[in-house]
């Protein structure tokens, strides 16, 4: 690219936005591009690790549910965020935006349809989101994680392109990891996304605790609770006599992944991408409160490839997981056989065909 024209990437402060956009990033640096980052300040923490030569922090809100008045002021900030992203792309010129999802993703996104700078939207889910709905008839293409789009029009779907959902280098380099061979044990990975999960502390433990106690012995649990959780969790295991390490995060996830027989977890788009392109089975609790039922649209997805088994919150009980690890055990050719499925699901070369589709659209010169 010409001069020192950037892309300019827009994430949400989470995880699940954050780690596609790290992807793109890297893959961009290594074309030679210029990338920069606007988000909001939950992501400045990732400051130092995040590929980007400039970071720069724009005022964003959620605007549904709460009271009227919370609704108001959330509008207020949004517009406060547009005047902002305004005022950054006429200094940055960039030479496309790309959005990767969530209300900090709309500012930017937004000034880039008034300011007639070329603009991508990344669709992380099976199911576009009511942010992302807002911004779809602005953006001049739409690139999506899963070969489905539901929730659009055909106008829509005519922008759409399936490159995939970027995973970082740490993704790729755990891809490498054989399956685990069958030694007796079973390695259990328990996950909840970024936030963590309540349910996963209430449940798994108690799940262990109905198996056989010859089964017991045989597990191995790394398990993601939240700080509030953690205590309880962890005196779980001990009290069965189970090993367990409990943290509420791992930063080094993918490897865990890559580590496990199984994984029990919720269905964030970054989630069953990264089992995919690693290429494990797993269990899937789809958050159940989400407007869109996004988790249940990406996990249906996974599920096609017979890779996963989907239970809806209400039915994750500690005798269903119970029957769930016992059969596990029963049948480990199963799990390597499902493994292999995850993985022919996969897309490991997502940041490649999204980057592909940046340049492309990117006004150069």
């Amino acid at each position: 690219m010409s001069g020192d024209r950037c892309i300019l990437l827009a994430a949400g402060g989470t995880g699940g936005h954050l780690f596609p956009a790290e992807a793109l990033a890297n893959e961009l640096a290594a074309r030679g591009a210029a990338v920069e980052l606007v988000t909001d300040e939950r992501a400045l923490k990732y400051g130092g690790q995040f590929p980007a030569r400039a970071i720069h922090s724009i005022t964003s809100a959620t605007p549904t549910g709460g009271s009227v008045i919370s609704k108001a002021t959330a509008v207020a900030k949004l517009g406060v965020g547009a005047l902002q992203s305004m005022l950054l792309l006429r200094r940055l010129k960039p030479a496309c935006v790309v959005g990767f999802g969530g209300y900090p993703t709309a500012p930017p996104l937004f000034a880039a349809s008034v300011l007639g700078v070329p603009s991508i939207l990344h669709e992380q889910n099976a199911v576009m989101g009511r942010a992302n709905k807002f911004l779809a008839g602005r953006v001049k293409r739409i690139a999506t994680g899963f070969p489905r789009l539901d929730g659009v029009g055909a106008e829509i779907a005519a922008k759409a392109q399936h490159t995939g959902n970027p995973v970082r280098p740490a993704v790729i380099a755990a891809a490498q990891t054989p399956y685990p061979s069958n030694d007796g044990v079973l390695r259990l990975l328990v996950t909840g996304g970024s936030q963590g999960a309540r349910v996963m502390a209430d449940v798994v433990p108690a799940g262990i605790a109905a198996l056989p106690a010859d089964l017991q012995t045989r597990v191995r649990v790394v398990q993601q609770a939240r700080g509030e959780d953690e205590a309880r969790v962890r005196e779980a295991y001990a009290q069965l006599g189970v090993t367990a390490e409990v943290a509420p995060f791992f930063n080094d996830l993918p490897q865990r992944i890559a580590d496990a027989h199984l994984v029990v977890s919720r269905a964030g788009a970054s989630t069953v991408c990264e089992l995919a392109v690693i290429g494990r089975p797993a269990i899937l609790v789809p958050y159940p409160f989400a407007l869109d039922q996004d988790q249940a649209a990406n996990a249906a997805e996974l599920s096609a490839s017979g890779a996963v088994t989907v239970i809806r919150q209400p039915d994750f009980t500690p005798g269903r997981l119970s029957a769930e690890i016992a059969g596990a055990f029963a049948d480990p050719e199963g799990l390597t056989r499902r493994a292999a499925a995850a993985k022919s699901a996969g897309v490991p070369d997502a940041a490649a065909r999204l980057a592909d589709l940046v340049m492309a659209t990117a006004r150069l010169g």
